[in-house]
């Protein structure tokens, strides 16, 4: 006795599948057909989703961001950038370019992310923490906004001094585990002049495309 094919809304899903989901929900907050709000709780849905149908669910009512004659979860560019520091330091600073998802692993080390200039073209960036007995200072536009509600600290400290809220653009998302390490959040001390941010300790960086 034959069994019975296998329905494909059931066909298990990968990370890229929910990757490329997630930055169709960053497209439709750009068009205005979800609030912050939802993007959160979609998102969480999307991370969390096993197969195909699960995840489909997520962008059923999102008109114009899918192919009708392809699949919703079909692999797009790099969205997710890893970085890794161990017993070393790593920063990253200036005009760099900031996909819509990070994940910082820093273990016995130091770790600088300086989003002051960079070019972040989404509404939200999510940054994933692995931190363990390590240092890892978040630097944010004046701008933004954050939540910190998901990152789990364990013999650790958590330091934000950024504006809670969804109100912001760029908003970021800080979640995931910290054991006996630090997460500072902040904003840097500077001066926008013209095209130029002048930051302290003197720092000029120029803002532009």
């Amino acid at each position: 006795m034959t069994e019975p094919p296998v329905d494909p809304r059931d066909f298990r899903v990968s990370d890229d599948e929910r990757n490329h989901v997630v930055s169709l929900l960053q497209k439709a907050i750009g068009q205005g057909l979800i609030t912050l709000d939802e993007f959160a709780t979609r998102t969480d849905a999307a991370l969390a989703a096993k197969t195909r149908s699960e995840l489909n669910a997520v962008l059923v009512d999102l008109p114009g961001l899918v192919r009708t004659d392809a699949p919703a979860t079909e692999p797009a560019g790099p969205q997710r950038l890893e970085l890794r520091s161990n017993m070393t330091k790593l920063t990253r600073t200036g005009r760099w370019v900031v996909p819509p998802e990070l994940v910082v692993h820093s273990t016995m080390s130091g770790c600088v992310l300086d989003f002051t200039v960079a070019k972040i073209d989404h509404d939200v960036v999510v940054i994933e923490c692995e931190v363990h007995a390590a240092h890892v200072k978040l630097v944010l536009p004046p701008e933004s906004t954050v939540d910190t509600d998901s990152l789990r600290v364990s013999a650790g400290k958590l330091s934000n001094k950024v504006r809670r809220g969804r109100q912001g653009r760029p908003h970021f998302v800080v979640r995931g585990t910290v054991l006996g390490g630090v997460v500072q959040v902040k904003r840097p001390w500077a001066i926008r002049i013209g095209p130029f941010v002048v930051q302290f300790p003197l720092k000029v960086l120029r803002d532009s495309d």
